[in-house]
Formats: structure tokens, C-alpha cells, sequence
């Protein structure tokens, strides 16, 4: 796929969410797809069969739909099991002043995400090489506001480990598939500590596949 064809696949894609791109984040994103699609002839990004147009529209536009929860000046984000770098690094490249960290525990992934930040000489960005776990402490955890996660199985169990970050004025986001609607109602019962604040449906643009974005708050306690 050429500059060309990624520029108007993704342009198009966002427009349905209400997210803009400048030039330069269009160039640096294509640099990031490039660099996916090299580095995954060797090492497990993504799946080695997926069509360029599947990558653009599933990872890079999927992962721009968090745009529409987020502030760029206001939110600070922890991209836990990050991965590749979705959604984390592709928000970071569409907002630049947006400070992000990425969690990632698998090595190879970790040296991939530094490559493409040197690459796309990205600011304000940094990879974590740890999981998420009770005993293990992340570098500044107190300074974002923001915890996603597009790697989550288990809404219930994700959200007693984010345990730690329930604290007012801090959300935890989660993007999801059409099945969701089978955790939530497990994920916010009245002995846990957090509320489902806001849900936002929407669809990819080509494929018309199902996504949500669920947002959590810290519950109040008297």
C-alpha cells in the first residue's frame, strides 16, 4: 500500500468519529505501518496474512476511535498490553502533546515500539517492559489520568487489578466487541469499586464490524 492509499483509507475512517489529522501525523503513521509490516515478517506482531487494508482499518483506525474519549492537552495515558502499539503509540502520533506510556511485557514487542518511536521522533513516550500485577510498580502510575486497555479478556478481573488507579477524576477505558454486553454485568456490581460511566458504540468504516469503548470511574464511598 502506498502513502497515498493509507492517507485517504485512514483519513476516511476517521472522519466518521470526529477525529482530525494533520500531514505530519498522516506521515508518521505511515512510517508506523510500514514498520509493522517489516518487522512482522520476523517477529509476532500481528497476524502475518492480514491484508494492508485489514491493518489499517483494525489496528491504526480502530485504535484513533479513543480520540473521541480523549483530550489532547487535558489526558495523560498508560496503554497497559499495548502490544504493537494499539491503541497507545498510534494516539500518541495523532496528539503529540499528549503524554503516553506503554505497558508491554514481551520483549521483542518492546524493542519494536522504542524502534518506531525513534523512528517517528516521538516525545513524551515511553515503553514499559512488565505486566500489569498487583506487586509490580509502574514508573509514575500517579500521573495519568487515563488507563486503556484493547487487550482485555476479562472486564471483571482487568478491573480489580486497576484497582490501584481508582482515584476521583481518573478513568479506566476499555475497547471492546459486539460481546461485551456478557462482562459488563459482572464488572461493576455493588462490592466493586467501579462504575461503568459512559459506553460509546461505533463501527469500523469499511467492514462495519461492532466496537465499544466502555469508560470507568472510581465509585464514591461514603
Amino acid at each position: 500500500m502506498n502513502y497515498r492509499e493509507f492517507e485517504n483509507l485512514v483519513c476516511q475512517g476517521c472522519t466518521g468519529y470526529g477525529v482530525d489529522l494533520d500531514r505530519l501525523a498522516v506521515e508518521k503513521l505511515y512510517l508506523y505501518f510500514q514498520e509493522l509490516k517489516r518487522w512482522s515478517q520476523k517477529v509476532n506482531l500481528i497476524a502475518r496474512e492480514t491484508a494492508d487494508r485489514a491493518i489499517v482499518e483494525n489496528h491504526f483506525i480502530d485504535s484513533l476511535a479513543l480520540l473521541m474519549l480523549l483530550d489532547e492537552t487535558r489526558d495523560s495515558l498508560l496503554d497497559i498490553g499495548s502490544g504493537a502499539g494499539f491503541p497507545g503509540l498510534v494516539c500518541k502520533i495523532a496528539r503529540p502533546l499528549m503524554v503516553v506510556s506503554l505497558i508491554e511485557p514481551r520483549l521483542k514487542r518492546v524493542s519494536f515500539l522504542r524502534h518506531v518511536i525513534r523512528h517517528c521522533d516521538l516525545k513524551d513516550v515511553n515503553v514499559q517492559p512488565c505486566r500489569l500485577e498487583k506487586h509490580v510498580a509502574l514508573e509514575e502510575e500517579s500521573h495519568f489520568n487515563c488507563i486503556v486497555s484493547r487487550a482485555v479478556s476479562d472486564i471483571p478481573s482487568f478491573l480489580e487489578l486497576c484497582d490501584r488507579f481508582c482515584v476521583t477524576n481518573r478513568k479506566i477505558i476499555c475497547m471492546k466487541g459486539p460481546r461485551f454486553r456478557e462482562e459488563i454485568g459482572e464488572s461493576h456490581g455493588e462490592d466493586g469499586r467501579w462504575n461503568l460511566s459512559e459506553l460509546r458504540e461505533y463501527k469500523l468504516p469499511f467492514s462495519k464490524a461492532s466496537r465499544v469503548l466502555l469508560s470507568f470511574t472510581c465509585r464514591n464511598r461514603q
